[in-house]
């Protein structure tokens, strides 16, 4: 079982859902307290033992890229300045030799397409997929948890919680071969299921390990919901002649693509963090009055 190195991470949606912001700001560089969201996706992933990081990007992103990359100016006047704490937070952030890859996906076609879109930086061998829009809390990091179930089933697995009451329809939903402990094998999956059809109260969660076969599914996959290739589409097929098994992370996801679930993060990143939380919970506080 060859060993998952290379993580996709498809950046290039629009920010219909987190507008006016997304119009400037790509949806995946809004804050957490004091970082990018992607900062925090990035450092799971890293965690997790993955050594190199495909970014599907769209138009107007170069961002996303400069962020990851040396400021000179601003380095230097911070040493200069002897903010040498500041400067060691932001060298921590930078992209590593031949870490990362950025790949334009040229029309928002849905994440399937997104995926298949780093077919050819992946090549042949199994990769985790990241959606960095979810923003998953974990004493064990989400993707780390992941690669553990996966050395223990191999082929393909989706990371998986428990979805709201009522909030099954927003989506992909997963059906299992019985529900014992965390790890279970599937029997199939649906993206956003209508209302009461939902096979289980498990949602796909933002995480993927996935064997490269799914490209050549993805290169045939028809457009399904709201019209775009959905990757839960071609996961179904690629079902027919693969296992697939979810896997129950311990952990808390926020959906940080959606303006409440931003902030919803962001005030659980503050709280946690030994230098702000006082003062998080005393303005917290005088808000509510």
């Amino acid at each position: 079982m060859k060993r998952v190195r290379i993580a996709v991470l498809p950046v290039a949606g629009l920010g219909t859902r987190v507008l006016p912001v997304g119009k400037t700001t790509a949806k995946n560089l809004l804050n957490v307290v004091d970082r990018p969201i992607l900062s925090y996706i990035v450092a799971e992933g890293r965690a997790a033992g993955i050594e190199h990081f495909v970014f599907i990007v769209g138009r107007g992103q170069s961002a996303i890229e400069d962020y990851f990359d040396y400021h000179p100016e601003l380095e230097a006047l911070l040493q200069a300045k002897g903010k040498t704490e500041i400067l060691q937070d932001l060298q921590n952030e930078l992209a590593r030799p031949g870490e990362m890859s950025f790949v334009r996906q040229m029309q928002p076609l849905g994440l399937g397409h997104a995926v298949w879109c780093a077919r050819e930086v992946v090549g042949d061998e199994p990769f985790a997929v990241m959606l960095p829009d979810m923003l998953m809390d974990a004493k064990v990091p989400a993707l780390v948890q992941a690669m553990q179930a996966y050395d223990k089933v191999g082929g393909n697995l989706v990371v998986v919680e428990p979805c709201p009451q009522g909030q099954a329809h927003k989506y992909g939903i997963v059906a299992l071969d019985g529900h014992e402990g965390r790890l279970n094998r599937m029997t199939g999956m649906v993206e956003k299921p209508p209302p009461g059809t939902e096979p289980s109260n498990l949602f796909i969660s933002g995480r993927y390990i996935l064997q490269p076969e799914i490209f050549e599914v993805l290169a045939s996959q028809d457009r399904g919901a709201g019209g775009e290739i959905q990757l839960t589409d071609a996961m179904v097929r690629l079902m027919q002649t693969q296992a697939f098994h979810a896997y129950e992370y311990d952990g808390v996801t926020y959906d940080c693509g959606d303006k409440i679930g931003l902030l919803r993060a962001n005030v659980a990143f503050a709280l946690q963090r030994p230098d702000l939380a006082p003062a998080a919970r005393n303005a917290i506080t005088e808000l509510l009055g």
